[in-house]
């Protein structure tokens, strides 16, 4: 008999560090992982199998961007968003909160209003309206609606932000029906240890099979982020899940996962791809440089991917300057393989009981702009 929906199991430790295996209805999640980000059903630049072939195993979408195009009800009557985007493995969907925030919503108990990002039209989301959304699009994790608050902040405001994603959690736990589909909670309360610890503890007694913690990366320090996650963890059951939300650079996954983070999402390696910036184990650097016209080297040194095996960097950099789209497939293909190697070595190294030394060495490694 297959395991519920977001049941988690632990196979390895190594201090905080933890691997394990996510249970969903379209698959197993080894992690630490990390999701690509495809908002609209798509991850720029790249498809289905291009993600397949870097190594991708979950991917993630946003409920607020589909809601509104093309309609969460269109996606349903064509066989929900795995059949619709064509991915055949795990889907988590965001719940668009952290989307709302940006749009400087007016919230309410009642939810959140604010206009379409598309045509300007006035939009009104409540937790049981997203949790609808997300069960029509049929995502196998899906999250619940949250306040997401801008730090530095009073407070009394992420405190006020913390106790209304409470209650929308509250909620949104009581709608929930779709027995494929887990809900995740969302731990709130910006870098204040002690609102982290109570946010963490009443959402994990509230009965969600998973935890993301939001309201981070969003102008705070590593430091502060850091403290935040540690009291936060220190409050969630250790046989569920931690999500951190919105964090994909090396530095802050590395840091995230040696204090206990199992899943992480960014456009980070996507976006920077389109800049033309390259990510690599010895540091990043922009091919739009002249230093790079003339070099037939690949991207980077031992790099396995679809790119790196037929392309050097002055064929790419030229594609690049004459604005050629093909260079951004070529290039979010090469990042994207970084990072899932680098997580496939962080778990190996967790299951070796080597974690600390991987990430310092990975860490020494990444000293930014060297040139190669």
């Amino acid at each position: 008999m297959s395991p519920d929906p977001g049941t988690f199991h632990l196979t390895a430790r190594d201090g905080a560090a933890r691997a394990g295996v996510l249970h969903t209805a379209h698959g197993e999640v080894p992690t630490p992982a990390f999701m690509a980000v495809g908002t609209r059903a798509a991850v720029r630049a790249v498809d289905v199998d291009d993600l397949e072939a870097v190594g991708a195993d979950m991917i993630l979408a946003n409920t607020y961007h589909l809601h509104l195009r093309p309609g969460a009800d269109r996606i349903a009557e064509l066989g929900g968003l795995h059949e619709f985007w064509g991915w055949p493995g795990p889907i988590l969907t965001d719940s668009g909160g952290y989307q709302i925030f940006s749009l400087s919503p007016k919230i309410t108990e009642e939810g959140a209003r604010f206009r379409s990002t598309y045509d300007g039209a006035m939009i009104d989301l409540t937790p049981e309206g997203a949790v609808r959304i997300q069960e029509l699009l049929g995502a196998d994790i899906a999250m619940q609606l949250d306040v997401c608050i801008g730090l530095p902040a009073r407070h009394e405001d992420v405190e006020a932000a913390m106790n209304l994603t409470l209650r929308w959690g509250e909620r949104s736990l009581r709608v929930h029906q779709r027995e494929d589909q887990a809900l995740f909670g969302i731990v709130q309360g910006g870098v204040t240890k002690g609102l982290r610890a109570e946010s963490a503890a009443r959402t994990a007694a509230g009965g969600f099979v998973g935890f993301g913690i939001g309201g981070l990366s969003v102008g705070e320090s590593r430091e502060d982020m850091l403290g935040a996650l540690d009291a936060a963890f220190a409050e969630l059951p250790d046989d569920k899940v931690r999500y951190v939300m919105g964090l994909g650079d090396p530095e802050g996954v590395l840091a995230a996962v040696g204090q206990g983070a199992d899943l992480f999402d960014c456009v980070w390696p996507t976006r920077l791809a389109r800049h033309g910036r390259v990510l690599t184990a010895h540091g990043d650097y922009n091919l739009r440089r002249a230093q790079y016209a003339n070099d037939p080297k690949r991207l980077a040194e031992g790099c396995r991917c679809h790119t790196c095996a037929r392309h050097h960097r002055a064929y790419l950099r030229h594609l690049l300057m004459v604005g050629e789209l093909s260079t951004f497939r070529l290039i979010t293909i090469h990042n994207l393989t970084y990072v899932f190697e680098l997580m496939a070595g962080v778990r190996q190294a967790i299951a070796e009981g080597r974690f600390e030394a991987f990430a310092e060495n990975a860490l020494s490694r990444r000293e930014l702009d060297l040139g190669h």
